[in-house]
């Protein structure tokens, strides 16, 4: 993939959040020399950060009194934000969260912050989206993940929005998703989906950059059918095709989202734009 984008090597790179995709970063990070910092909120896993090679931190969010402040991570010039919302579970303080950071962030070292954000922020739009769409605030979910955007947006250096669309990957195949002999609604719609390679190279390729800032769309050009893509998805996992509810079973093929706008600010040809293809190969790896 090529960058035309001016070029420069931050000493250090902090990651807030090393779960699935925050570790895949790491490693990363780490084989191209830089020096990581990433925290977690578990004490236990301090030992797998150190393994992957970047120095642990312990991080909980939101700060409390007395904890704000005190994380070296804020030191570094380059911060990536890996937590996950938490809204399906309940929670409504990833705003609150996302304002803590960006309050520290303003007052230790860092110059650009990424946020890892999703794009369940189009939720309720239908068509293509692209970044400029007008978003549906009247949704709770919607409001919270906007409110945390604007954070970052409103940063006074850099600052940047990675809404990644559904992520696949190692360890993370759609096929598992059938197990439980799951009912999928809406088959007809299409699928927004990103192979966590793509990701991180993507990430790589803004914090080596100072022009990059704003809101980006990261999702591969796989938009075919839920109903055509799964039963591929669960052919290659060797399991039972999922059931799709009929009820929801309409010809609306629902949201469409775009990524042109990063595909142009970083000249990025992704490795994984055909998930299906990807899926076929998967197959055949697991046959072999």
């Amino acid at each position: 993939m090529i960058n035309t984008n001016p070029v420069r090597e931050p000493s250090k790179v902090g990651i807030i959040g090393c779960g699935w995709l925050g570790s895949a970063l790491v490693e990363s990070l780490v084989k191209q020399k830089y020096d990581v910092i990433a925290t977690t909120q578990q004490q236990e896993k301090l030992k797998y950060i150190k393994s992957l090679g970047a120095q642990p931190e312990i991080l909980s969010l939101p700060f409390s009194d007395g904890n704000e402040g005190s994380a070296v991570v804020f030191a570094c010039k380059t911060l990536i934000i890996c937590i996950p919302p938490g809204i399906r579970r309940g929670k409504k303080d990833y705003p609150e969260k996302i304002a803590d950071i960006i309050k520290q962030a303003e007052l230790g070292k860092v110059e650009t912050v990424i946020l890892i954000s999703t794009t369940a922020v189009y939720e309720g739009i239908i068509g293509n989206v692209t970044e400029s769409a007008k978003l549906k605030l009247d949704s709770e979910k919607v409001k919270l993940l906007t409110e945390a955007e604007q954070y970052i947006l409103n940063f006074s250096n850099q600052g940047i929005v990675l809404r990644c669309a559904g992520l696949v990957g190692p360890d993370r195949h759609p096929g598992i998703f059938f197990r439980n002999k799951k009912l999928l609604t809406a088959p007809n719609s299409y699928v927004n989906l990103v192979h966590q390679n793509d990701v991180v190279e993507q990430i790589l390729l803004m914090i080596k950059s100072d022009s990059i800032k704003g809101i980006f769309n990261a999702v591969s050009e796989t938009h075919v059918t839920k109903k055509n893509y799964y039963m591929a998805a669960a052919k290659a996992f060797n399991v039972e095709p999922p059931s799709f509810d009929s009820q929801t079973e309409v010809e609306e093929l629902g949201r469409k989202v775009l990524s042109d706008k990063l595909r142009n600010a970083l000249s990025y040809q992704y490795q994984y734009d055909d998930l299906v293809a990807w899926l076929i190969n998967s197959e055949r790896t697991r046959l072999n």
